[in-house]
């Protein structure tokens, strides 16, 4: 009868991670070949609205989108492997104790990166201050606000792991903070799109994309929320939890400007 009930709580987990990822990577894709269709002379090259520009502007543009990418890419990979290590907890942990401790480092180390490289026009690598930055552009707020859940997550869930943190409280900083952050993502500042003939095409892209994140992000604080929670569903909800973060590791992954 166990084997029974384990194999019908994986086959619904099966089935929701299906479900939810045709929702989530279908709008992404069908969108990414509608601008490659439309727009595959571009290669990918922004310009500021429907005007011509030097080659020094579309080099400096092209160098932002990249970054941009490439920041989106190693969170997702980063959140990849967390998610990956929580599912593989009870198997990995006979081998190797101390791996319950490498997945709230994961994000850490996504939090310490993205406070320091995801806006690289500021001090040390860029001549603008850190308080111009702040304060007069929304999206670099918004990383660093972002930079500092992901820090304290991984702090917190980290001293949870290792028995240093038991109070009944922590068991809800990982919901909350995912549903501010999944909040904040309706709300993001993303000024990548506004340049560019295509830039119409390019926003409603990456709003899809952010949309999907937000999404997922959403459907990860639900989950680790119930899986705190003692009930009857609740090793379906441990199981789906870290599912969902192995989803948006990939939605990452993928992300394109």
């Amino acid at each position: 009868m166990r084997d029974v009930r384990r194999f019908l709580r994986q086959s619904i987990l099966a089935v929701v991670l299906a479900a939810i990822a045709s929702f989530l990577l279908a709008p992404q894709l069908a969108l990414r070949a509608e601008d490659d269709a439309m727009h595959g002379m571009h290669d990918g090259m922004s310009m500021p609205m429907d005007s011509p520009v030097d080659a020094a502007t579309q080099t400096a543009l092209l160098a932002w989108k990249r970054e941009s990418e490439f920041n989106h890419h190693l969170a997702g990979f980063l959140v990849l492997v967390a998610g990956l290590l929580i599912l593989a907890d009870g198997s990995i942990r006979q081998r190797w104790a101390v791996a319950r401790h490498v997945w709230p480092i994961c994000f850490l180390a996504s939090g310490i990166f993205l406070l320091i490289f995801s806006d690289t026009e500021l001090w040390p690598f860029g001549s603008q201050s850190w308080y111009f930055g702040l304060t007069h552009h929304a999206e670099v707020l918004q990383h660093k606000v972002f930079a500092v859940l992901l820090l304290s997550l991984g702090l917190i869930e980290l001293q949870r792991e290792r028995g240093l943190l038991k109070a009944g409280w922590s068991d809800w900083v990982f919901p909350i903070v995912a549903a501010a952050g999944s909040l904040m993502l309706f709300f993001h500042d993303h000024q990548a799109g506004m340049h560019g003939p295509d830039h119409m095409q390019v926003m409603r892209r990456i709003q899809s994309e952010h949309l999907s994140f937000a999404v997922t992000g959403f459907g990860i604080a639900l989950s680790k929320g119930l899986a705190e929670k003692p009930s009857a569903w609740q090793p379906f909800f441990e199981r789906l939890f870290p599912t969902l973060l192995v989803v948006l590791g990939v939605l990452l992954m993928v992300y394109v400007e």
